[in-house]
């Protein structure tokens, strides 16, 4: 009988790789168009002037300018209310 396993045999150790989520741009820094402001799982922040929202929910700018955040209520479809946080650029 062996004392150890052989090499090899371990069934752990498998992890996958960070995602790099968050925000890339804070406020006041000048963005680019196309560049990406805030990486994100689902829709933690919305996209206010001049941002568009990806398929995977990034925001990114569609014109040069300053980066701003900003808060607003917004209505859900059972009629709450959640205070959503904006993402504007600003020329």
């Amino acid at each position: 009988m062996a004392k150890t396993k052989a090499t090899g045999a371990t069934r752990l150790g498998r992890d996958s790789l960070p995602k790099y989520l968050g925000v890339k741009l804070f406020e006041g820094q000048l963005a680019k168009t196309g560049m990406i402001i805030i990486r994100q799982r689902g829709t933690k922040f919305l996209p206010g002037k001049n941002v568009r929202r990806g398929k995977d929910d990034t925001l990114y700018a569609l014109k040069e300018g300053k980066v701003r955040f900003g808060t607003k209520r917004t209505r859900r479809f059972d009629n709450s209310q959640r205070i959503a946080k904006i993402v504007n650029v600003e020329p």
